[in-house]
């Protein structure tokens, strides 16, 4: 994630702002310009950055940012739609209700825009369904009820279901001791599930699906059955020499979803690095250090991302240590998942310089509520 600041004053924002705490002025994520700025009014509900005249852009609200205050994005001055590039995603929303309802929304959709924030920074904005019925891809945030039972999150044909569940701290953070997750946040599971949608995007020829099928394993093995297989007796022995989390040893698809998420981990949190300007210079010259980039704006090699993520992950993890808190990164990159995230990357770095995967304003939107 890039660091942002206020247009009007020069404080620090953050990406979730929507209000300036220096001056006090209104927030918007410009998505054209891929940067947080300060907004001023203009006619007709429109809004400009401060300082611009007649000549700049214009922009208006999401609805979901002047209405339901869950969203903070801004669109074109003439964008047909009236919601964001990442609430057009949303197609079902919890019933609100019910008021823990809306904060679950909320943080749903505060998560969502990190994800798309990152794709975007790969070049791998994604399409709605609303343009695209068929490769297109939509979220549907639901709640367990007695009519419906419990929500499973997942994915299946372009669409994202997710729990809201997993919004609540205090629930997510009793499954994940109970399942022995070193790590589950919500925005993981948005990083996890969006790599289900990538494989159907990614893999459309053969030749990389045989690659896929040399480091991860055969897709076509039964997933049910590699799934209960899983549970009822845990995952493979050794698996921490061959695969990024114990889950991803179930089966291939969760594999490579496991190792996507931790794709997005590593450049998000490297962005962050780069972006304030973090280095490390130790005391001795056999300790991990960490250099910035000389040419941010050039593509990064996996070897580069490799090399600033070991330090990286060891100064994060001695500081949660100092601040009494558990390692934050806990995961172990052994050889063979180091191989997979290689695979990642590169077929990242080859998708993006296609055309075919970037976002499509529809004409109409419409979110559903359950």
């Amino acid at each position: 994630m890039q660091t942002f600041h206020c247009d009007h004053c020069g404080h620090l924002v953050y990406f979730e702002n929507v209000r300036c705490d220096a001056c006090g002025h209104a927030l918007g994520y410009l998505t054209d310009l891929r940067t947080m700025g300060a907004l001023v009014p203009a006619q007709d509900g429109l809004w400009h950055r401060v300082g611009a005249d007649a000549s700049h852009p214009r922009y208006r609200m999401c609805r979901n940012y002047s209405v339901h205050n869950v969203c903070n994005w801004m669109l074109a001055e003439h964008d047909p739609s009236d919601l964001c590039e990442s609430c057009r995603l949303t197609e079902i929303i919890p019933a609100l209700g019910l008021p823990q309802n809306r904060i679950s929304w909320y943080r749903m959709e505060q998560a969502k825009r990190r994800l798309i924030y990152t794709l975007a920074t790969l070049g791998l904005t994604p399409t709605s369904k609303l343009d695209d019925p068929v490769k297109g891809l939509a979220f549907r945030f639901l709640a367990d009820s007695a009519q419906s039972g419990r929500v499973m999150t997942g994915h299946h044909s372009g669409v994202i279901t997710l729990n809201i569940a997993e919004a609540d701290d205090v629930l997510r953070e009793r499954t994940r001791s109970q399942m022995g997750e070193p790590y589950r946040t919500l925005l993981g599971h948005f990083r996890h599930e969006i790599g289900h949608y990538y494989w159907d995007r990614l893999f459309d020829a053969e030749d990389r699906r045989a690659t896929f099928r040399m480091l991860f394993g055969d897709e076509r093995a039964d997933y049910s059955a590699s799934l209960r297989r899983h549970y009822d007796q845990g995952p493979e022995p050794n698996w921490q020499q061959r695969f990024v989390s114990a889950y991803a040893s179930s089966h291939p698809w969760e594999d490579w979803a496991e190792t996507w998420a931790q794709y997005l981990h590593m450049v998000d949190a490297l962005e962050t690095v780069q972006a304030v300007g973090l280095e490390l210079s130790p005391l001795r010259n056999d300790d991990p250090s960490l250099e910035q980039r000389t040419n941010p704006g050039a593509a990064e090699s996996f070897d580069s991302m490799l090399a600033r993520w070991f330090p990286l992950s060891y100064m994060l993890n001695n500081l949660h240590r100092s601040l009494g808190m558990p390692d934050g990164y806990q995961f172990s990159l052994a050889a063979t998942v180091i191989h997979k995230l290689r695979f990642v990357h590169d077929l990242v770095q080859a998708r993006a310089a296609r055309p075919g995967l970037s976002v499509h304003t529809p004409p109409v939107t419409a979110i559903a509520t359950e």
